[in-house]
């Protein structure tokens, strides 16, 4: 009996002892990496990404308060700080900066609003109403966006070289007519764009309000375009951002230097001597950008909320 018990004791020490160390062992933190330790690369790619989009800017910026004024002398930081390019552009008889300003400004604004009311009008009676060829419709719209804009380039000079015998108003070197070239070539992507955030809007709401007697002109005034406001934004300021630095159709269709585009004009001072005329380039350029910066700082909300909503359906 004696022999018996102690060897249980000696088992049950045994086995005491091994839990104890287990215990310990569990208790004992794992060791754990140094931070940063493995997430330096990519602090390093980040900046290297920043580096990258940043050095065009401060080229340009720098190049603008450099009264050298050639592109031969321009660099990251201007040898002789001053403003003198900026005092050249404006004074410069033969390249009517402000004017160019002015005539991208209305073609911006009017083309923008234009796109937007047509292609929200358009959008909700793809998205709520109900008729003969409306899937073919969308499919037809899809399936011209597949094909690139310069395809219709001659096609559209042909046509609005005839407009303009009949309406010299809408022809060529017009305004009005690049805002009508416009306005046909940015309905396809704003349409599904628009389409897809009108889909996700409770139908409820129209049929309450349709009960109520309201038309669907009310129904589409009143309410959807109140509750569709993020990607009215959206598309206004991705209308805006590509009409006021279109430069191919401009260049097209305005050939007098009082009626072309500040794209148009800018290429035009930089092409005719490029080292001699750089200075004014990149000092009218520092002054387009304003207004992109502008409506990008003033919108960016509504940028984020209509491109994740607009794309749901």
């Amino acid at each position: 009996m004696t022999t018996g018990s102690t060897s249980a004791g000696e088992d049950l020490a045994a086995v005491d002892t091994r839990t104890g160390e287990a215990r310990e062992a569990s208790a004992t933190p794992p060791r754990r990496r140094k931070k940063g330790g493995g997430v330096w690369w990519r602090h390093a790619l980040a900046l290297l990404a920043l580096a990258f989009a940043l050095f065009p800017i401060l080229f340009i910026v720098s190049s603008a308060f450099n009264n050298a004024g050639t592109l031969s002398t321009s660099g990251l930081m201007p040898t002789r700080f001053g403003i003198d390019n900026f005092k050249d552009l404006f004074a410069d008889q033969a390249r009517p900066y402000w004017t160019w300003f002015r005539n991208s400004m209305i073609v911006s604004v009017v083309a923008t609003v234009a796109t937007l009311f047509l292609g929200a009008t358009a959008a909700y009676a793809f998205s709520r109403l109900r008729w003969k060829g409306r899937r073919a419709g969308l499919l037809a719209i899809l399936l011209l966006q597949m094909f690139p804009a310069v395809l219709a380039f001659g096609a559209l000079y042909i046509t609005f070289a005839n407009v303009g015998n009949v309406l010299p108003a809408l022809g060529l070197n017009t305004l009005a007519g690049l805002i009508l070239v416009y306005l046909g070539g940015a309905m396809g992507a704003n349409i599904w764009l628009l389409k897809g955030y009108f889909d996700t809007v409770p139908k409820e709401l129209d049929e309450a309000a349709y009960i109520d007697g309201a038309s669907h002109a009310r129904i589409f005034f009143s309410i959807t375009l109140r509750l569709a406001t993020p990607i009215l934004a959206t598309v206004a300021m991705l209308a805006f951002v590509g009409l006021w630095g279109e430069f191919l159709l401009a260049s097209i269709f305005l050939t007098d230097v009082d009626q072309q585009t500040l794209a148009v004009g800018l290429w035009q001072t930089r092409n005719a001597d490029v080292n001699r005329y750089f200075g004014q380039f990149v000092a009218g350029a520092v002054i387009a950008s304003i207004p992109v910066v502008l409506v990008y700082l003033s919108l960016q909300k509504q940028l984020i909320g209509g491109l994740t909503q607009g794309s749901v359906k």
